[in-house]
């Protein structure tokens, strides 16, 4: 049990990095510091979004409009972290 809650916790590590990735992509083009017309931040740009953007849609289309403030990823970031250590504490309580 205890290679697949690591494979577990290692899954949702990776992603949350990514969606910090994608985050911190999105800021830096929309603040124009990082050329979105360049190919590799495009490459790098839509490889992000169509990882994050399936999860993060449906979590926006149900959180109240704040304007111009977007804490969709925050939402997934704490839910993700729930998840992790709910799942570790249920395996742990259950198998040891």
């Amino acid at each position: 049990m205890v290679p697949i809650l690591w494979l577990f916790n290692k899954v949702i590590d990776i992603y949350s990095f990514l969606l910090l990735a994608y985050v911190v992509l999105t800021m830096l083009t929309s603040f124009g510091i990082v050329n979105a017309r360049q190919q590799l931040v495009s490459t790098i740009g839509e490889f992000l979004y169509r990882i994050c953007e399936p999860v993060l849609g449906p979590i926006r289309r149900r959180m109240p409009d704040l304007g111009p403030v977007d804490i969709s990823p925050m939402v997934l970031l704490l839910g993700l972290q729930f998840l992790q250590v709910a799942v570790n504490y249920y395996a742990r309580s259950l198998f040891f």
